[in-house]
């Protein structure tokens, strides 16, 4: 499942590309007709993130929730702003206006395409090619334009030089408001959208007093915003916490250090594109584990391997039907 910082990028890549601009919507799939003809011809005036679900405003106060879930991305095509140090000549770029994934200046790719521009949400490679803008440096591929629709697509939103399609969302709506207003109010708090100090005391506080597992209330979206079951599972062996431990019973300052740890790997997994959460690593390191998911995280499907830290084999277990990675003796 896409993840806060997935959402934060992609809420980014909108701000850049589509904000300010008229947009020409419809829904190839046939399942969005009547929200796409509502919005088509509009223009996008503003866009926000909060947690895992993105809301793209436009005119006349008519409002886009989309909630990626499980399977959801946004593929992008044509002219797309993207900083020049972070572009490779086969189309795939890292994020806008941020550091990227890159060392030494070169960019490093993902093998899943976790840092691909073109394609942001449910990890997987990118789809045709991108014709870049000038900040590229004057690379450029030759593509239709507008792109052929491929496979699936709820929603495309399109401007004179940026394509947006929406593939596989569990949530894709029109909203007013007040709806938006809402949907928000019941979000546990965003480090990237909500006062950090404010939002360490909601947090605590929820925490503190629910008897549910540690390891289920950092996924509840009402306890905490953004995270999945990545950061989830790096989380709680960065803080040697057992995942189930009652919220109640874990004690305030690591309740608190899970809050701060959760600020700074989310600021990480914006800027770079990957949910990279471990720490001090020398370049070589940095630069396999940018490249391979394998070699960026202590416990998240590692399951059997030996913990990088004591050598227990890694366990892998059901917990509400998401898969919990955790080892038994950092953890205990």
């Amino acid at each position: 499942m896409p993840e806060g910082h997935s959402v934060h990028r992609i809420a980014r890549q909108f701000d850049r590309n589509v904000v300010g601009r008229r947009v020409a919507a419809s829904s190839p799939q046939g399942r969005f007709v009547d929200g796409a003809a509502l919005l088509d011809g509009r223009e996008a005036t503003s866009v926000r993130a909060v947690g895992k679900q993105m809301f793209l405003e436009f005119d006349e106060d008519v409002w886009l929730r989309v909630h990626l879930g499980m399977y959801g991305a946004w593929d992008f095509a044509g002219d797309i702003v993207v900083d020049p140090t972070i572009a490779s000549a086969n189309g795939r770029m890292g994020q806008t206006n941020q550091r990227g994934t890159v060392l030494d200046g070169e960019p490093i790719l993902d093998a899943a395409g976790e840092n691909s521009l073109s394609s942001i949400g449910a990890p997987r490679r990118a789809r045709g090619r991108v014709r870049m803008s000038e900040q590229t440096r004057g690379l450029e591929e030759e593509t239709e334009w507008p792109p052929p629709v491929v496979g699936q697509v709820r929603l495309r939103l399109l401007t004179e030089l940026t394509c947006a399609d929406l593939r596989g969302p569990t949530a894709c709506q029109i909203q007013t408001p007040d709806e938006v207003a809402a949907t928000i109010a019941k979000l546990g708090p965003d480090p990237l959208v909500d006062d950090v100090v404010e939002g360490e005391e909601r947090f605590v506080s929820v925490v503190r007093r629910k008897p549910t597992a540690i390891g289920l209330l950092l996924m509840d979206q009402g306890v905490v915003s953004g995270i999945g079951n990545v950061y989830r599972a790096e989380m709680l062996f960065r803080a040697r916490q057992n995942p189930h431990t009652p919220g109640r019973d874990v004690p305030e300052e690591v309740v608190r250090d899970l809050w701060r740890d959760w600020v700074r790997l989310l600021a990480i997994g914006v800027e770079t594109g990957q949910m990279m959460t471990m720490d001090d690593l020398d370049p070589e390191a940095y630069r396999a584990a940018m490249a391979s998911r394998d070699d960026r995280h202590w416990v998240y499907h590692r399951a059997g391997l030996p913990c990088r830290v004591c050598g227990t084999s890694i366990v892998v277990e059901e917990a509400a039907g998401r898969k919990l990675y955790w080892c038994p003796r950092c953890q205990a």
